[in-house]
């Protein structure tokens, strides 16, 4: 077992979290009277005058997708080379902001939204705590999967799983680069995703600082900061792009079925996703390193094929 069941169960428990209110996000981002009248999806405006990407077929978005996921990977491999942990912080911040704005803008005015996400940013980044932490990060990949969502169908999500999926395992068993990148995100002390910090079996609450340093993996294996401190993680790409197939499926199903109906019916993949996470946690020894990815889109797959079946 990675790490305690306390531990293991507020990690899995965020994540669920976050794929729940990712799903409420992006269904607010629905024009579902349009919808309903046209028999398309259609979609609310995104707030501040944004544009979504656009893409000529939804069938190769996902090529576009990997194909920046790859650069931004050969990006901040370049930041560790050179040293840059400053261009990180604030790629990080401006990208927090961003996504975090776009959440919040589907429940309330799009101005406090913004407002109330730059706070949070900059406490992030300055004075981080393990609550903000994880709770802005349940908002987070909703905001994001409102951008991505509406370009990609279902042909797309399947192959970005496939594919990130091999990233994922290649990344972890070969390259290894991943260890790099999260401890870079360690010594910057930013970090994207679930974290929790917990010392002999209990939850540690308040700031974080740079004695709790990531030493793996995100989202893989348990670590060891240098004060001896073990820190639960999951990197946020095992939220955001299980969210995104969830939420490619939500918006098929709200042409075949109401609002209520088709979300609670996308909420399948969800529980299935979050109970493969928890097999992963539970069955997964401690102080090794897993690429959660293919475990996750396993249950992303079973999931849709049991909403089928509904």
């Amino acid at each position: 077992m990675k790490h305690t069941v306390k531990v293991t169960a507020a990690l899995i428990l965020f994540f669920f979290m976050a794929q729940v209110v990712g799903l409420l996000v992006i269904n607010q981002y629905i024009d579902h009277k349009t919808t309903a009248e046209t028999k398309e999806i259609a979609y609310n405006p995104l707030p501040f005058n944004l544009e979504r990407p656009e893409v000529q077929n939804e069938s190769y978005s996902f090529i576009y997708i990997m194909v920046a996921i790859l650069i931004g990977t050969i990006l901040i491999l370049l930041l560790i080379k050179f040293n840059k942990p400053m261009i990180w912080k604030f790629w990080f911040f401006i990208t927090v902001w961003l996504t975090l704005s776009i959440a919040l803008a589907a429940f309330i005015n799009s101005v406090v939204a913004a407002i109330l996400a730059l706070i949070i940013s900059i406490l992030k980044l300055y004075k981080p705590t393990i609550i903000l932490q994880n709770l802005s990060e349940i908002f987070i990949y909703g905001g994001l999967a409102a951008i991505f969502v509406p370009m990609i169908n279902l042909f797309a999500a399947f192959m970005l799983l496939i594919l990130i999926s091999i990233y994922d395992f290649i990344a972890v068993f070969k390259t290894k680069h991943m260890v790099k990148l999260a401890e870079f995100q360690s010594q910057s002390k930013v970090f994207a995703g679930l974290l929790i910090p917990y010392e002999k079996g209990k939850l540690v609450q308040g700031r974080l600082s740079s004695k709790s340093q990531i030493k793996a993996k995100p989202g893989k294996t348990s670590r060891k900061s240098t004060s001896g401190q073990s820190i639960a993680v999951l990197g946020g790409g095992d939220i955001g792009f299980t969210l995104i197939f969830a939420g490619v499926v939500m918006k098929g199903l709200m042409l075949q079925h109401t609002v209520l109906t088709g979300f609670l019916i996308a909420l399948i993949i969800p529980v299935i996703v979050t109970i493969a996470l928890g097999i992963l946690l539970f069955k997964g020894q401690q102080n090794k390193f897993y690429p959660a990815m293919p475990v996750l889109s396993l249950g992303c797959f079973i999931g849709y094929l049991i909403v089928l079946l509904v």
